[in-house]
């Protein structure tokens, strides 16, 4: 049965998110979030910490589902909801497909790396065996001003940011 969509409980679950992005923030991390959300509950939730770990794959949506399926005790999760608060790169809807996500509701778009619409669409990928409904832009200014800033603070300090870094953060040109 596909849920009801509530906007309300979306923007919610975006802030919660956001809470985490804001955590990821203080550590130095490109400010994403995610939480992983089963029958009303917040059943994960994690920011990215790819520096911290110096693992290219901790990223929050990656860290969230591995919680998820813990906390599920299985590594299917039809019956979750991802906020996250950037659009998934790739690897990361792959994920989603994978884990067969219910729904995925994020706040800004990534139009040069996104896989949920931005760039390409992995999540809704007919070919694949799975595919997720999708809810974008939900508190999406907040979650891009969070990213803008982020990246404007790294500028203005003179650090070099990696391609890759900037590819992260695309919503904020």
């Amino acid at each position: 049965m596909d849920p009801i969509i509530d906007l309300q409980s979306d923007a919610y679950f975006m802030s919660e998110a956001l809470r985490q992005a804001a955590r990821a923030y203080e550590a130095e991390e490109v400010p994403i979030g995610a939480v992983v959300v089963r029958e009303g509950r917040i059943i994960a939730r994690a920011f990215n910490q790819v520096e911290l770990l110096k693992d290219a794959t901790a990223h929050a949506e990656m860290l969230a589902l591995t919680q998820a399926e813990a906390a599920a005790g299985d590594w299917r999760l039809m019956d979750c909801d991802l906020y996250v608060t950037k659009e998934p790169c790739p690897m990361c809807a792959g994920a989603l497909v994978h884990v067969r996500m219910r729904r995925v509701i994020f706040g800004c778009s990534d139009p040069r790396g996104g896989a949920a619409g931005g760039l390409l669409n992995l999540l809704q990928n007919p070919s694949l065996n799975h595919r997720c409904q999708i809810t974008p832009g939900v508190l999406g200014e907040e979650c891009a001003r969070l990213l803008q800033s982020f990246f404007r603070e790294r500028r203005a300090a003179g650090e070099q940011m990696p391609e890759s870094d900037l590819h992260r953060s695309s919503s904020e040109s």
